[in-house]
């Protein structure tokens, strides 16, 4: 069987990939090509290279036993070719994987050219057509949050059930040279990792001299049709200030944990810039996804101690998010209910995040290589990270869905008895790690043939 996977962000690349690997072959559509010598793009990107980062360049937290390091741990014992490749460019970030985005997303698409299996189509998918009699084909609908209009519409006409939208925001990148780095220092939070991160301390007055311009900042125009309706995990920083002058030092801004060690002392408020690259030329500024004109950027940010001069290599900006109503339309194996020829993945499923998106990517290819193989796709246990993310966006509240990134609360709780007797949290959470790895790597042996899992 031959499989379509429409999107070259990361789930797409990463169900391409997995479901080759696995003895598929598969034509894999993106939209951003060079017409005439010029790049089409969508309002976000910059390239036409697959596996893009436009936000952030962080894959979250390798500390042992949290959810997101779960994941990631799950993903590698399956073999995921993005995983694989982050972990082959990250640069320092504490205890966070975090890649260059630019070598990152240039090894994805050099692995995607090197795979005889995939033949890569440069065109926009504007239907979705079942499988006819000319050959049996699966569709693994990848596009993320930039789906373009009439593939959107396509999609509520198959599903019958419309989409949800809701904005993202991506945070500001300055250059390093223009960090005045006698006003700030390197520290990880408590210390955990390496002391990665640039912390730029305020004193109160900064602060709230700081917020006050950040209230009175002037927001970048929406057009028309837009309805602002952020996600709560990635709501810009002036929306989260409107909620109260000490937000933003509960949030993004939170000072606990990142002791100056010039003074001995807690700053007020902190400002983290986390690396962009390997060559530690570029910076971006943690947690301050905005929607600001970019002028009024340039103003408030440069009030921020370090930043007095900074020359801004991107400004943060708005950009769409679609996402359909999970709950009410797939099954645990991410294919429609209605039309089991047809999957979804990435953050168009709705999960939220990088990691999770690849995840799914990722198990939207071994479903299909099963599929293909003649046999039918065996859910992830439910113990597993991958699982519980998969049961949470497919069993929620269909009225009320909102995108999930993997946290502890998704996964089955360990037994009252267990409960009571482990009291730690951490030592909870080792278990749960312990017993879900355990529960994939079971699965896995079931469902990919073992010589093909590397």
């Amino acid at each position: 069987m031959k499989i379509r996977v429409i999107g070259g962000g990361l789930a797409g690349p990463e169900a391409a990939l997995t479901a080759a690997r696995l003895g598929c072959q598969v034509d894999l559509y993106e939209m951003r090509a060079l017409v005439d010598g010029k790049p089409r793009l969508t309002p976000a990107h910059q390239t036409t290279s697959f596996g893009e980062l436009v936000c952030s360049n962080s894959l979250k937290s390798e500390s042992p036993h949290t959810a997101p390091w779960l994941l990631k741990q799950e993903m590698r014992h399956a073999g995921s070719a993005l995983l694989r490749i982050a972990d082959e460019t990250a640069v320092p970030a504490g205890h966070a994987l975090a890649v260059d985005r630019i070598e990152f997303s240039q090894r994805i698409s050099a692995a995607i050219a090197a795979q005889p299996a995939i033949r890569v189509i440069r065109e926009e998918v504007e239907r979705l057509d079942p499988p006819d009699s000319s050959g049996a084909m699966l569709t693994i609908v990848a596009t993320g949050p930039l789906t373009a209009p009439a593939l959107s519409t396509e999609i509520e006409r198959i599903t019958g059930a419309g989409r949800l939208a809701f904005y993202d925001s991506i945070s500001p990148i300055v250059d390093a040279e223009s960090i005045d780095m006698d006003r700030v220092y390197f520290a990880a939070r408590w210390d955990k990792g390496t002391a990665d991160y640039i912390n730029c301390p305020m004193d109160r007055a900064e602060y709230d001299r700081f917020y006050d311009a950040l209230l009175a900042a002037e927001p970048a125009e929406s057009k028309d049709w837009e309805q602002l309706e952020y996600f709560e995990g990635c709501l810009p920083i002036e929306v989260l200030a409107r909620r109260g002058r000490d937000t933003l030092r509960f949030g993004p801004m939170k000072p606990v944990g990142l002791r100056d060690p010039r003074t001995g002392k807690t700053p007020w408020a902190v400002v983290q810039l986390r690396k962009e690259n390997l060559r530690a030329d570029s910076y971006n500024l943690v947690g301050f996804q905005n929607h600001l004109k970019y002028g009024e950027q340039a103003r408030v940010l440069r009030l921020i101690p370090g930043l007095e001069n900074a020359r801004f290599l991107r400004y943060g900006q708005i950009h769409r998010n679609t996402y359909i109503c999970a709950p009410a339309l797939l099954d645990q194996t991410l294919r429609l209910k209605t039309a089991n020829w047809l999957m979804f993945a990435g953050q168009i499923s709705g999960v939220e995040g990088y990691t999770e998106s690849i995840a799914t990517g990722m198990l939207a290819g071994i479903f299909a290589a099963a599929i293909a193989r003649g046999g039918q796709p065996a859910p992830v246990p439910r113990a597993t990270a991958l699982g519980s993310l998969v049961h949470y966006i497919t069993h929620a509240d269909a009225k009320n869905f909102q995108p999930a990134n993997i946290t502890f609360d998704l996964l089955e709780p360990l037994e009252e008895t267990l409960r009571k007797r482990v009291r730690d949290k951490k030592e909870r959470h080792r278990i749960q790690c312990e017993r879900a790895l355990n529960a994939f790597d079971a699965w896995l042996a079931s469902t990919i043939p073992a010589p093909r899992r590397n």
